[in-house]
């Protein structure tokens, strides 16, 4: 995993880091004494205690086992995984398909009571219809040269979504306009998409919002997508991979850029004019 763009992630890396360099001093070895021990070059002890190298399990197993720490190896192969976990490149989630990361998601979603997305160039997952999804899903598995099961996974992500209509979740979601105009799909999958919105947006668990292209003196400039669940967990969404923030302080932050971005969303009757505007933009 190469350093990752959220502080979540490294300090994740660098708490394991910290750890296995503090049980190498307790044990009273120098970085080459312990190398020695384990077999390996020196540099490698001072890339894992720098967190320029992630450990592996027999790593972290051969580290305690010299510094007399056994009892810490579960402990720091689980702290090791779960800071890995929090930057995860989509080729890796997606080698067997994109079936199975549409699945991986079931029990965050079922787990969590608010969910809050912002998505500045797509209608957000959670009120995806069929036929957009397949062509959005088909061009993500070319781009990243993985096996097209487009039409499993959509089918997938439609049926998971079908949280919306279950008890007990609220969904505020916060749109561009601009992404009611990318088509995706033929024409008749956007228009389907687009008369879903006016569906989806009128359910009452779902606060739906659309940021106009207009919007003079903007508060916040387009932010890249991001879905916050409850109070605890931020996914962002890149290019390459998925961000998972779990600092609170990083946190605060998606979320007031989300209060910031959602005060400018229009609400309601203007929400489905835009939309209606769209539809009609299609011809």
């Amino acid at each position: 995993m190469p350093n990752s763009p959220s502080s979540s992630a490294q300090a994740a890396r660098e708490a394991v880091a910290g750890r296995l360099r503090g049980l190498r001093k307790t044990a009273g070895l120098t970085v080459v004494e312990l190398a020695s021990r384990c077999r390996w070059h020196h540099a490698k002890v001072s890339r894992i205690e720098h967190a320029k190298t992630p450990p592996s399990p027999t790593d972290i197993r051969l580290w305690c086992t010299h510094c007399d720490a056994v009892g810490e190896v579960e402990d720091l192969i689980a702290s090791s995984l779960n800071a890995e976990s929090l930057y995860t490149e989509w080729r890796r989630r997606t080698r067997q398909g994109l079936r199975q990361l549409q699945d991986s998601y079931l029990q965050l979603y079922r787990s969590t009571r608010l969910f809050r997305v912002y998505s500045p160039t797509l209608v957000p997952g959670l009120l995806q219809t069929e036929g957009y999804a397949r062509a959005l899903l088909s061009i993500n598995a070319e781009l990243l040269d993985v096996p097209n099961d487009a039409e499993a996974a959509a089918d997938a992500r439609v049926e998971r979504s079908r949280i919306i209509h279950q008890a007990g979740h609220r969904f505020v979601l916060v749109v561009e306009e601009s992404a009611l105009y990318y088509q995706l799909g033929n024409h008749d999958a956007m228009a389907a998409q687009l008369g879903y919105l006016l569906t989806a947006g009128a359910l009452p668990a779902v606060s739906l919002g659309i940021i106009p292209m207009n919007t003079p003196a903007r508060g916040q400039w387009p932010q890249e997508v991001f879905h916050v669940y409850d109070d605890t967990l931020v996914s962002v969404e890149l290019l390459s991979a998925q961000v998972s923030v779990t600092q609170p302080s990083e946190i605060a932050l998606y979320l007031r850029a989300f209060e910031q971005l959602r005060s400018m969303a229009v609400y309601g009757a203007d929400a489905r004019a835009l939309i209606v505007k769209a539809i009609d933009a299609l011809g």
